[in-house]
């Protein structure tokens, strides 16, 4: 199946044509060393007698008799499933529907491991936050921890969530030798509409509802498995997983709890098999410059996410391809917004799947000449596979291809008609750092904010200010030491309500912060990620109350109205609080010494290669090696 022939967009092509020469070094060590690690063959031969023993100790005799042949396929399962996650929660069967599947075809599945999988909605203005970002790079470690016993021959990573899909992604790259999909559990059912959840939390923050008021309005949002319904980090994930070739087509947005949703999970398993007998579509190759280029168009098309200006960053890193926000924000001047979903629209992801789905956003970006259409995906050569959706008749699932024309332009539209001629992101720049800003739900009149600055070195401090009507003016709330050295990075979501209220005021508000705001960031506009953050003495660490601050989203500009050599004669602000114990912050004093900035994604996976400079050689130990002390 193949796309019909478009010319690729001239910016693509040029950002595409930069990263791959960026990442020639580091691209070509990892593909080396999948190379290497790809060469050990299938199954029992990987592992001598008693390795092979111990790994279907606790099997089934089925199972058992199926392995002992030494040539069948065995599939991997990395889950993150847990029931503090509504996206989460229908994992827990996951397994058995893919073990049940697998027989079907002569295989073999096991859950190699699972991930931890936090909660941001739990965790949001908590200590637990401070762990969110960081989760992700241990969600990276379990998966590699579950992968390296070396007994299987294709993966499948059952994950929804923020950080959980980014860690899932990073780890399993450490496999790429492998064949490896995605499978979500898909969204709730719609609650109550989510512009009317916002202006409830916008009444509370003034205090004109109360809390069992505001405690009713959740509960009637977020009320079921499944994904929450409004278009932050978890729906971003689904939506660049398609659009990246790993999931099996228009699979994000499948309720839960439903026989198509079973039946797309078995058919997953099944192909994860099929390409582990072909040799086909390992992990290294669907992961390559153009998917991770076609993920971020995806991410730009749909105004999706801010935390991918972080996660896209590392996810990428793991398959040695170095990208960074210039890049994003030349691809984002040129993409087409084709979608309006909370927040940037009243809809949610299921009017959004309805009107049309990450089908017809796939063929409209194809079609334009916005993505690569050439791309290996676990369904085969070529995006095209990704202009089709799954339905059940007679009891089986079939594939159709999906609507050519939007059901809903208020929700979705062409790429020849689009909601806006660019995408969501913008980079800013200026004597403050770099930083990003989402400007997709912001209004034009919005975008230019020049007032002094109210200085925070925290969210608490800042909501206290709020409650007080200390903040009833013009003017930009800087929050700081908020980055991923000071304290793990959490987002910022806390403070959406209050700037929205001020904005809503009349006043001129802007946030500029070395911290995240949440995935679903909305209408109030936001510097964030501002590197280099404050605690590794960046500007944001000089500047005090009543300074001038410029954030100019159509220009591009992010600087205070202070000279350079003024600002930083100034005494160093350091942090006033501790934060560094307590909810078990204690045990990631190592991350956050070892982190990499924001920009190069806020990691410690790649630890002495955050440059993209050319990384040490090294051999690479026979994989097919068996000690013979121990193979009967």
């Amino acid at each position: 199946m193949a796309a019909a022939k478009t010319k690729l967009h001239p910016v693509v092509a040029a950002v595409t044509a930069r990263i791959v020469d960026r990442s020639r070094a580091t691209r070509t060590d990892y593909l080396r060393r999948m190379d290497a690690a790809g060469s050990s063959g299938v199954g029992r031969a990987k592992l001598s007698c008693a390795n092979w023993a111990h790994a279907f100790a606790g099997a089934p005799i089925k199972d058992k008799l199926t392995a002992m042949s030494g040539t069948q396929p065995n599939l991997g399962v990395i889950t993150a499933y847990n029931d503090m996650l509504s996206a989460h929660q229908p994992f827990e069967r996951f397994p058995q529907v893919i073990r049940d599947a697998v027989r079907e075809v002569e295989a073999t599945a096991q859950v190699a491991g699972g991930t931890p999988a936090m909660c941001d909605g739990v965790t949001q203005g908590r200590p637990g936050m401070e762990l969110s970002l960081f989760s992700r790079d241990v969600i990276a470690m379990s998966t590699g921890i579950g992968l390296t016993h070396d007994a299987f021959d294709a993966v499948m990573c059952l994950g929804v969530c923020d950080k959980i899909v980014p860690g899932l992604f990073m780890g399993a790259l450490a496999f790429g030798h492998l064949p490896v999909i995605f499978a979500p559990a898909g969204p709730m059912p719609s609650g109550i509409p989510n512009a009317e959840k916002a202006l409830v939390r916008a009444e509370y923050a003034q205090g004109k509802v109360d809390r069992a008021t505001l405690l009713e309005t959740e509960i009637a949002s977020y009320h079921s498995p499944g994904t929450c319904t409004f278009y932050g980090t978890a729906n971003s994930n689904q939506m660049m997983m398609e659009l990246m070739g790993l999931h099996l087509p228009s699979t994000a947005f499948v309720h839960p709890d439903t026989g198509l949703r079973d039946a797309l999970t078995a058919a997953a398993a099944q192909r994860a098999v099929e390409l582990a007998r072909t040799g086909k579509s390992r992990m290294a190759d669907v992961i390559d410059e153009k998917s991770i280029v076609n993920g971020i168009v995806a991410l730009l098309a749909t105004g999706g996410s801010t935390n991918h200006a972080i996660h896209l960053v590392a996810m990428a890193r793991a398959a040695g391809i170095i990208i960074d926000w210039t890049d994003m924000d030349q691809l984002s001047s040129v993409t087409p917004l084709l979608t309006r979903i909370y927040p940037n629209g009243t809809a949610d992801v299921n009017a959004f799947q309805a009107a049309g789905g990450v089908a017809f956003v796939a063929r409209e970006l194809a079609r334009s000449g916005h993505i690569h259409s050439d791309v290996t995906t676990v369904m085969g050569k070529g995006i095209a596979h990704y202009f089709q959706e799954p339905v059940m008749l007679d009891g089986k699932l079939v594939w159709r291809d999906g609507v050519v024309e939007s059901l809903d332009t208020t929700i979705l539209r062409p790429a020849s008609d689009p909601f806006d001629h660019e995408g969501g992101l913008r980079l800013l720049q200026g004597n403050l750092g770099r930083a990003v800003i989402k400007v997709s739900a912001v209004k034009p009149q919005h975008r230019i904010v020049e007032a002094p600055a109210r200085v925070f070195d925290s969210q608490e401090g800042f909501l206290a200010a709020f409650k007080a009507g200390e903040l009833d003016h013009d003017g930009i709330a800087v929050v700081r030491f908020q980055g991923p050295r000071a304290n793990g990075m959490p987002e910022l979501h806390s403070l959406s309500p209050g700037l929205g209220v001020l904005q809503d005021r009349g006043f001129k508000v802007a946030l500029v912060t070395d911290g995240r705001m949440s995935g679903a960031s909305g209408k109030t506009p936001a510097a964030i990620h501002v590197t280099p953050e404050a605690l590794d003495g960046g500007p944001l660490a000089y500047v005090r109350d009543g300074d001038v601050i410029r954030v100019d989203a159509e220009t591009g500009e992010l600087h205070v109205r202070v000279e350079m050599h003024e600002l930083m004669a100034r005494k160093r602000a350091r942090p006033t609080e501790s934060q560094d114990w307590g909810y078990g912050r204690e045990l990631f004093g190592a991350f956050r010494a070892g982190v990499s900035p924001a920009e190069q994604g806020a990691s410690v996976c790649f630890s002495g290669l955050h440059g993209g400079g050319k990384p040490e050689i090294r051999d690479v130990s026979d994989p097919n090696w068996v000690n013979a002390a121990v193979d009967a």
